[in-house]
This record gives C-alpha cells, sequence and structure tokens, in this order.
C-alpha cells in the first residue's frame, strides 16, 4: 500500500452539514482589518467591578482551586435560589433545582440533548440565537421555525399553536429577545402558558438578558409563571449580567425532575464548573446592586445611542430590552442587509450583524443589529461615523 493511502484522513459525513463560520467572527475579522468600531458582537469593551476580580483572586488565593460539585458551588446556587425568589417570587431548591454551567450555550445545548430524543420536534421562534438550532440537530431532535411577527417582532400565538404537534417536545423562547431588542409581556407569558397546558411540551427559557429591561417594565420570567415554571428550563447568564462573557459561567433553573435530567448529561459533557469564579461569583452576590442598577446602566448608553442614531437616516426600532438596538435601513440603502453590513464596515467604518443571519431561510427585511454595550467613547466615534448617512 502506498504512503499516500496509510496516511490520508478519513472522510466523515458532517453532523452540521449547513453550518460554516458564524456572522459574528466573519464582521469582527472584517472590521478589525478596516479599523472599524465593531458594534457587531454582542459583548462589552469595558471592564468588570474590581471587587468580582478581587473576589476571584480571594479565592485563588484561599485554595479553591480543584473540582467543586458537579452541580456547582453550594453557596452559588444559593445566591442564584435568593434572586429568583426575591425577583420573580419562585423559591428553587439549591439543591435539586439549580445547576452552575459553563454559560448559557452550554445550558441550552445540555437541555436539548437531556430531553430531545431523535424524530422529537423543537418550535424555535425566528429570529434567534445562532445555537438553538444546531443543538436541536445535534440531538436528533427536527427544527420547527416559526417566524415572530415581522416588524414588530412580535410572538404570533395562532402560528405557534399551529405548530405543536404530537410531536412537539419543546419550544425555546428569549426574552429580552436577541436580536430584536424586543421584550414578553405578561399577557404574552399568559398566552404561552394557556396554550401549552393541555400538552407535555416542555418550555427552554433563554433569559440570560433578564436584568437588562428598560423604561420602567419587569422581566416577565417564566418563574413567575406555575404554569410555565413546571415545565420550563430557566436559562441565564452571569457573563451578560456582570460584564464578564469570557468567564462562561451560566446557570439553569428546573423543576427537580427535569433537573435530574439535566444533570445527566452535564456531568458528560462539561462535568463541572471553574471553581473560583463560582466563589467569587457568589461573594460578589451578596450585595444585590449590581444586577438592580443594571437595567438603568445600559439604559443610559441606550438613549445615548439612540439620540445620535436620530441624526442618521436610519430608522430605529424599539430596545425595550438587552444591548441591542435594530434599525431600518431603507432610507439609506438598496443593499441587502448582509451586504450592506459589509459596506458599512468597510465605508463608513461601523460594524453591524444582518439580522437575516438569525433566519434560516436568510429572511431579509432590511434591518440590522448594533451593540451599544461599549465605552461612551466607542459609542460617540461610531456615531461620529454613523452621521455620515
Amino acid at each position: 500500500m502506498n504512503s499516500e493511502a496509510i496516511s490520508r484522513t478519513p472522510p466523515l459525513a458532517s453532523k452540521l452539514p449547513e453550518v460554516g463560520t458564524t456572522i459574528f467572527t466573519v464582521m469582527s475579522s472584517l472590521a478589525a482589518q478596516h479599523g472599524a468600531v465593531n458594534l457587531g458582537q454582542g459583548f462589552p469593551d469595558f471592564e468588570c467591578a474590581s471587587h468580582l476580580v478581587d473576589a476571584v483572586c480571594d479565592a485563588m488565593k484561599a485554595g479553591h482551586n480543584q473540582y467543586p460539585p458537579m452541580t456547582g458551588v453550594p453557596a452559588l446556587r444559593q445566591a442564584v435560589s435568593d434572586k429568583i425568589a426575591t425577583h420573580y417570587g419562585r423559591r428553587y431548591d439549591p439543591a435539586d433545582e439549580i445547576t452552575i454551567t459553563a454559560g448559557a450555550t452550554q445550558a441550552i445545548i445540555t437541555a436539548v440533548l437531556a430531553v430531545v430524543h431523535p424524530g422529537d420536534e423543537v418550535i424555535v421562534l425566528e429570529p434567534c440565537y445562532d445555537s438553538y438550532v444546531p443543538s436541536i440537530e445535534l440531538a436528533g431532535g427536527t427544527v420547527v421555525r416559526v417566524p415572530l411577527t415581522p416588524g414588530s417582532f412580535r410572538p404570533d400565538f395562532d402560528r405557534i399553536a399551529a405548530a405543536l404537534s404530537p410531536r412537539t417536545r419543546a419550544i425555546i423562547i428569549n426574552s429580552p429577545h436577541n436580536p430584536s431588542a424586543t421584550i414578553w409581556s405578561r399577557q404574552d407569558m399568559l398566552r404561552l402558558q394557556d396554550i401549552l397546558a393541555p400538552t407535555d411540551v416542555l418550555v427552554i427559557s433563554d433569559e440570560v438578558y433578564e436584568h437588562m429591561v428598560f423604561d420602567g417594565r419587569d422581566h416577565e420570567s417564566a418563574a413567575r409563571f406555575d404554569g410555565l415554571a413546571n415545565r420550563s428550563f430557566i436559562v441565564s447568564s452571569f457573563g451578560k449580567t456582570f460584564h464578564v462573557t469570557g468567564w462562561k459561567v451560566g446557570y439553569v433553573a428546573a423543576p427537580a425532575a427535569l433537573t435530574a435530567e439535566f444533570r445527566k448529561v452535564h456531568q458528560f459533557n462539561v462535568f463541572t464548573v471553574n471553581t473560583p469564579m463560582q466563589h467569587g461569583l457568589a461573594s460578589y452576590m451578596a450585595n444585590p446592586g449590581p444586577w438592580q442598577q443594571l437595567a438603568g446602566f445600559y439604559q443610559r448608553k441606550r438613549d445615548l445611542f439612540r439620540e445620535g442614531l436620530a441624526r442618521t437616516r436610519l430608522r430605529m426600532l424599539p430596545s425595550d430590552g438587552t444591548y441591542f438596538q435594530c434599525v431600518d435601513i431603507s432610507a439609506v440603502s438598496d443593499l441587502p442587509e448582509a451586504d450592506f453590513c459589509q459596506w458599512l464596515t468597510r465605508e463608513i467604518g461601523v460594524a453591524a450583524i444582518p439580522l437575516s443571519a438569525f433566519y434560516g431561510d436568510g429572511f431579509d427585511q432590511r434591518v440590522v443589529r448594533f451593540c451599544f454595550a461599549k465605552q461612551d467613547q466607542t459609542l460617540q466615534e461610531a456615531l461620529t461615523r454613523l452621521a455620515r448617512l
């Protein structure tokens, strides 16, 4: 046998044949190449609180450097339980109903793998975060795409109800919503609860932006509603809340029976999560101020950014939550969203993300997304450049 045959890499059939380089990687690379202000990828360009870093360092110095419990450091699970009870009025047992995860993305895929069997259907509401569909496909599930109402991005409950079938295993919801920056109302949650009541459909509720709801409105967590909480995996993120996205620490709250299945998968796809950071977060959470002040912190940035956008021909859509602002580009360009974002990065020097990237079929409605989780000077520089539009 010749050496070429011996040394060849065997071919394989991809489990994710439609997945390539993400739009976030593409646009961030283009932004770096052209020296553009990167308002595409959703992460802060400012530091977290110094005493949070100190708390992690103190945990390291105290010897918290080996494996923690698989389910998470008890003090952090207790802190999460207390926070949910305070904000949403539901008490989750920290021993049996809260699990610390390696970020929200791991929490979502673990929940999907725990409950979705080959052939099961899972409803996703588009536009949606890009990890949902691959997670379902890796579990062997069938993705059922239901669009949010174009323009308003409100849930269309008639279409959701029509999408339910005997094979529906779960629905993934997300509020505050990435990418549209809309939030679900109490009436929305009650309507979903009513639709699901006669079914055994589970809910994966992505609530990573829970503390970024503006204009005095409340976040309507699935935890507030008994009929949803009893069938839901509720996912959140310390990275989003405390400006430490690179730490990749999140959590899942779910009833004990669901948590037991979740943990069966969790122990084999990540086992456990960074020990000193868990201890540091538990210590930091003794003071509720950081997340209680988060909405005001980001609302000020939103308002600063919107004031500047008002001087351009971009038409702003509402931004009720998250740290994103969507704009309609129709008055500025005839280009498709993706092409416009590339042009904006090259010629204007500001990177954005096309909303079409969040749809399976690339639906283009002339809307792009900016991230305003940036230092004020970063936003001002971006606005100076966008003023050319």
